[in-house]
């Protein structure tokens, strides 16, 4: 009988010890970022930004537009979706947080400068922790840092714009698209690859116009795909 019962003691010991996930790539002790951006006076006026060392993190957006701002026709409602940066892009996060001592320092700037919206880049991990909050700093790494990060924050919002004008307003999608494309060549938007399902989706429906399928081809190849 003893085997037996060693048996089962093994089964149950097994069952007791907690399950890890099989798709779990980074931890918190692999170290986070997160990048908050506020400002009343745009749409959104508040985003949170989430990013893991290997790329994959969070972007939840409060996407109703502030007052005074110009309402359109189609809205981007509230935004909460995972996302996956490229590995450059996130490597030069991590390295800009390491080199600013983890961001436990001053970053907001003495000077008068108009106010472009709070951004908060704290990060946690092994190595440190830290927090800091500027509407614009004289850093050039840390406002580099928090332009990037909008340019990010703006493609992901984009996507969310084309999902809904492919259900709701085909034709308005050649303007967003053209509007994308600018954007993206100037710097305005960064990352696109974040937005890489909906590209595809554009560049694979025969029943859009060539201009839209073009272009969602030309900023796929851009984005290395």
């Amino acid at each position: 009988m003893k085997p037996v019962l060693l048996a089962f003691a093994a089964i149950a010991m097994a069952a007791a010890l907690p399950q890890t996930s099989k798709t779990q790539t980074s931890t918190p002790q692999d170290g986070v970022f997160i990048a908050e951006f506020s400002n009343p006076s745009v749409a959104p006026s508040h985003w949170v930004l989430t990013l893991h060392r290997d790329g994959t993190g969070h972007f939840h957006a409060e996407g109703t537009p502030a007052d005074g701002v110009k309402k359109t026709a189609i809205e981007v409602s509230d935004e909460d979706r995972d996302v996956h940066l490229s590995k450059d892009f996130t490597a030069q996060v991590f390295a800009t947080a390491a080199q600013n001592n983890w961001f436990e320092k001053v970053c907001e700037s003495r000077a008068k400068v108009a106010f472009q919206g709070w951004k908060k880049l704290s990060y946690s991990g092994p190595e440190g922790k830290g927090s800091c909050t500027f509407n614009y700093s004289q850093d050039k790494q840390i406002q580099a840092l928090g332009e990037s990060i909008i340019g990010v924050a703006e493609t992901l919002r984009e996507g969310a714009r084309l999902e809904l004008l492919l259900q709701h307003d085909r034709l308005g999608l050649d303007r967003e698209m053209e509007f994308i494309t600018d954007s993206a060549k100037d710097g305005r938007l960064r990352e696109i690859s974040a937005i890489r399902d909906i590209l595809q989706r554009l560049a694979q429906d025969d029943e859009l116009l060539e201009r839209v399928r073009k272009r969602a081809r030309n900023l796929l190849a851009q984005a290395g795909s």
